[in-house]
């Protein structure tokens, strides 16, 4: 029986074998925290990670996909906030290089073992004097109970910080599994494996192969972070990784191994728990909402149906307004491409019906705005096409995005 236990206070440094750090090194203006690391005291740690699939990509993903395409081994990941480093050209790809060679410098390991990400302004220097000084602080600064100051040092427009362990057991082994993450604003991952702005980092102590470390990363990805939405604008530097370092000594995990399925069902509840995080946190929001396109040609169709209604700013304001009107939602699912009668159609909030067939089933107004003053709620569409299903996380659209977008820079 699979039993998932939440540790309370968790955090990157709780599974074994693993220390972090959160240092200030004048990235940002207000003095917070603008850089962490995460290090693996175990030789033989490896990583699996996804990335950005927008064309305009930060210099560390180019970087950091390159390296992880020959070489699986992975101690330590640095990461800056308060600059994205990209748009930035040569010079951006040399200082992602740089950050890398003095953080292995400092760390006494090999380069090979040492990726790099960042998050902020784009089209910005790095100023390397600065991120200089703040690696060798951030390796001093390295300890067990520093995985709480990294999770706030990379945040950017967040309010709070994003993170999460848990752990469970595989043949009464306790096996580990932490991660953190940041976003608020600019999200719309669509992350694919090597060959966000959302980041997120993840540590484990489970002995696993890197094969299947990188497909188990892959499939909870899909369930978890390719699921969210607050503006529909995918990121330059959208970047998820994760860290094994055998240390749980667990029996390896692998695709033929039974307990395979033990571990992703753990992965994809972290990543779930931090993907639903970052969309509750979306810049300005004031609700969550969970929107499913059922009965669908395809899934592709329900995905598209999903992604149409939840990223519609004509629904995401009325959400904001606790305005439920429901022709927005039937019309966005109009133009979303699925195949669908739309005489057949039915829509809920939460479980009541207010569409029956493409016309209004006559709940009261009243009703309805109860149920859209939740923080959370959900919003079903069935579109009596096939058998298929897809879901999806967003936010509502407020003054209060505006007001962050437009005053970013000044």
């Amino acid at each position: 029986m699979f039993k998932l236990e939440k540790i309370i206070e968790g955090s990157l440094t709780s599974p074994l074998g693993f220390l972090a750090s959160g240092v200030t090194c004048g990235l940002k203006t207000n003095n917070a925290l603008d850089m962490g690391l995460i290090y693996s005291t175990e030789k033989n740690s490896i990583a699996a990670a996804c990335f950005t699939s927008n064309v305009v990509t930060a210099a560390p993903v180019n970087v950091c996909r390159k390296k992880l395409i020959d070489n699986k081994k992975c101690r330590a990941i640095i990461v800056n906030s308060g600059n994205a480093n990209a748009c930035t050209g040569k010079t951006g790809e040399l200082n992602a290089k740089s950050m890398i060679s003095l953080t292995a410098e400092k760390l006494q390991i090999d380069t090979n073992e040492v990726l790099v990400a960042s998050t902020g302004r784009i089209g910005v220097n790095l100023p390397m004097d600065k991120i200089n000084s703040g690696i060798e602080n951030s390796v001093s600064k390295l300890s067990e109970t520093g995985g709480h100051n990294t999770a706030r040092s990379i945040m950017t427009t967040d309010t709070t910080p994003k993170e999460i362990a848990v752990k469970f057991k595989i043949n009464e082994r306790i096996v580990t599994i932490a991660g953190i993450a940041k976003g608020a604003g600019m999200i719309a991952p669509n992350l694919t494996a090597p060959h966000a702005t959302m980041l997120s980092f993840i540590t484990t102590d489970a002995n696993i192969n890197q094969d299947y470390l990188q497909n188990s990363l892959n499939i909870a990805v899909g369930e978890s972070f390719n699921r969210i939405t607050v503006d529909g604008d995918m990121s330059t530097n959208d970047s998820v990784f994760i860290i094994a370092n055998s240390k749980a000594n667990n029996e390896l995990i692998n695709n033929d191994s039974t307990h395979s399925e033990i571990f992703q069902k753990a992965l994809n509840k972290v990543l779930i728990f931090l993907a639903k995080e970052i969309a509750i946190d979306g810049e300005g929001s004031t609700k969550l909402v969970k929107v499913i396109a059922k009965n669908a040609k395809s899934e592709k169709e329900a995905k598209i149906c999903s992604a149409a209604i939840s990223n519609s700013l004509l629904c995401k304001t009325a959400w904001f307004g606790c305005d439920p009107n429901w022709g927005r939602i039937l019309a966005a699912a109009g133009y979303s491409g699925a195949t669908f009668d739309p005489n057949l159609i039915d829509l809920y909030y939460n479980e009541v019906q207010i569409v029956s067939n493409g016309e209004d089933f006559g709940k009261s107004e009243k009703e309805l705005v109860k149920i859209m003053k939740e923080k959370q709620f959900s919003i079903t569409i069935d579109l009596k096409a096939g058998k298929d299903s897809y879901h999806m996380w967003t936010s509502d659209i407020s003054y209060e995005y505006v007001k962050i977008n437009a005053d970013y820079h000044t």
